[in-house]
């Protein structure tokens, strides 16, 4: 046996030791608290099913758009250690034009606004 497959068989079976253990270990003694919709104690005032605003989840989109800008920049840094660094830098440059466009037209179109 080499190496490669020791590693295996020990890793394969240490995680199905370990799942066996977590389905055997917990206890589930169901509780009054255990079972209400709320666990921190206090008995719900009203419905759980309210609405959201639309433009909860736009604003929401939108972050998550710029967080993914902010992680395709990171390697950036780097880039001028390539052979060709003017090219990286190009597209990086288009990727931030694209996205502040798309920011400008969302901004225009009142799509920021929370209050209406």
């Amino acid at each position: 046996m080499n190496l490669t497959s020791t590693i295996l068989l020990i890793t394969s079976l240490l995680s199905s030791v370990l799942a066996l253990i977590s389905f055997w270990l917990p206890q589930l003694n169901p509780d009054s608290e255990k079972l209400s919709p709320y666990e921190c104690g206090f008995d719900p005032l009203g419905s759980a099913r309210l609405p959201f605003s639309l433009r909860f989840f736009l604003v929401a989109i939108l972050f998550l758009l710029f967080d993914l800008e902010i992680a395709l920049l990171l390697p950036l840094p780097w880039g001028d250690q390539l052979i060709s660094p003017s090219t990286t830098f190009f597209w990086a440059s288009l990727l931030l034009i694209l996205l502040t466009l798309g920011l400008a037209y969302e901004w225009t179109q009142g799509g920021l606004e929370w209050a209406e």
